[in-house]
């Protein structure tokens, strides 16, 4: 796994699931690894009370029954889709529950304008249909049809984002579970393996882009992933993945929890900012999501292990999120700015602490900025 800049979460956590599945003597759907209370328990983390020999760690913090909602749906007949705005951790949760149930969250379409029919369907390797002509042999599967051929997990991600074929060609797969490949005389029907189903995500700010219709809303359960607002919540989200990352980049460096506090406290004011605004001019662009609350904890980590003193400070992280957030120019640095003289500046007067630093680190990076 050393060697991998990003094992999937079967790879990642292999032992654990090892363990859980020799343990496991609940009941379990079609082939799954799994029983669905040991996939809760795999994704929530385990608890004093579940008695386990060993602790399992908590990977995905958010509501347990949104999780046990996910859970019963992929045994069902019905696909899933994971919904909610950006940085909600939808794609996360879909490779932990593939993980979990399969043991492969690799069968992935990813959803673009550009992505086509036959991506979520097959293609053709051009050069043995020439030499053989057209044959199962010669068919290269998408990863929805490997995953229909082996009864296992299949992922589409943003799903919203392709374009109504597409969407409309899974309308048959998830309806009748098998596809057509006229161009064979035989052996031209894939049928799908018990234990097959689709996990889907659609960014809800993506609504208008391409919306899904009524045939293929009904062949999904849909499940809401709300944005954390609870700040307990979002701090151990936060500190989770600093913590993964200080171990993935084998960085011994000190992050004060103050500074943690200083960046979950300015996320919850732009927000409140944000929601008090009269016009999109006078938000930020970014959607001020945990994902990108991570992403400014990260930058000011490697920056400071880098080109600083080995430990996290209040002006690096300062200037870090300036630099994640302003997008646009003048309008983000401009709402920013105020952001630091109407708030961050008033509170380092009142409270001290880090925030005289994180005032004038933020002020630094503007000025650099404009």
């Amino acid at each position: 796994m050393s060697d991998l800049l990003r094992a999937p979460a079967e790879i990642k956590y292999a032992e654990e699931l090892d363990w859980l599945e020799s343990i496991d003597d609940n009941p379990k759907p079609y082939s799954w690894r799994l029983s669905p209370k040991m996939i809760r328990l795999f994704i929530l983390g385990s608890e004093r009370a579940d008695g386990l020999d060993r602790e399992i760690s908590q990977k995905w913090f958010g509501d347990r029954a949104i999780v046990e909602r996910a859970i019963v749906t992929l045994a069902s007949d019905r696909g899933l889709l994971l919904i909610g705005d950006p940085g909600t951790g939808k794609s996360w949760l879909a490779e932990l529950l593939a993980a979990a149930v399969c043991r492969n969250s690799t069968l992935v379409v990813q959803g673009t304008a550009g992505t086509t029919e036959d991506h979520i369907k097959y293609s053709w390797n051009v050069s043995m249909v020439i030499a053989k002509g057209q044959s199962r042999e010669s068919m290269i599967p998408s990863p929805i049809m490997t995953a229909m051929e082996q009864g296992v997990i299949g992922r589409f991600e943003e799903l919203t984002r392709s374009t109504s074929d597409v969407q409309d060609a899974l309308i048959s797969i998830l309806s009748e579970k098998y596809i057509s490949v006229p161009e064979l005389d035989s052996d031209n029907i894939v049928f799908a393996k018990p234990g097959f189903s689709v996990i889907a995500t659609a960014n809800s700010r993506d609504r208008g882009v391409n919306d899904l219709s009524s045939a293929l809303k009904r062949r999904f359960n849909f499940v809401r992933i709300p944005v954390v607002t609870n700040k307990k919540s979002e701090a151990e989200i936060v500190r989770f993945r600093t913590e993964e990352l200080l171990r993935r980049h084998q960085i011994e460096l000190d992050a004060p929890p103050t500074l943690l506090d200083v960046l979950l406290q300015s996320f919850a004011d732009l927000r409140a900012s944000a929601a008090a605004a009269g016009s999109d001019d006078e938000k930020l662009e970014s959607a001020l999501s945990t994902a990108e609350q991570i992403g400014v904890l990260e930058d000011a980590v490697l920056h400071s292990n880098f080109f600083g003193e080995r430990t996290l400070t209040a002006r690096t992280l300062a200037s870090s999120l300036v630099g994640s957030l302003a997008r646009r120019e003048p309008e983000d640095l401009a709402i920013l700015n105020k952001y630091l003289h109407g708030v961050v500046e008033p509170r380092s007067k009142e409270e001290g602490g880090s925030w005289p630093e994180f005032l004038e680190g933020g002020r630094d990076a503007i000025a650099t900025l404009s």
